[in-house]
């Protein structure tokens, strides 16, 4: 069962269980679209795997399979796109 964890890796984002713009990779690293087109350029810095869209649970299944509630950071720090 997918951990749908609650944020972007990388910049922090809240990303629901609803979240269109989540994106995973195999790991279930878990980032913004934005990040991942942006500063990762689609590799993930984690395990360097590629990403899909992450599906969305419904929401009738959130109750007994609730989404993860741990943030987590990736150790890369963002890159900034405006130097």
């Amino acid at each position: 069962m997918l951990e749908l964890r609650p944020n972007c890796e990388c910049c922090d984002k809240d990303l629901p269980p609803s979240a269109e713009d989540a994106m995973i990779c195999t790991f279930e690293c878990t980032f913004c679209r934005s990040c991942v087109d942006i500063v990762l350029k689609g590799v993930c810095p984690n395990c360097g795997g590629n990403f899909a869209a992450r599906p969305i649970r419904p929401a009738n299944k959130l109750i007994r399979n609730p989404p993860s509630y741990k943030r987590v950071l990736s150790a890369r720090p963002p890159i900034n796109d405006k130097n």
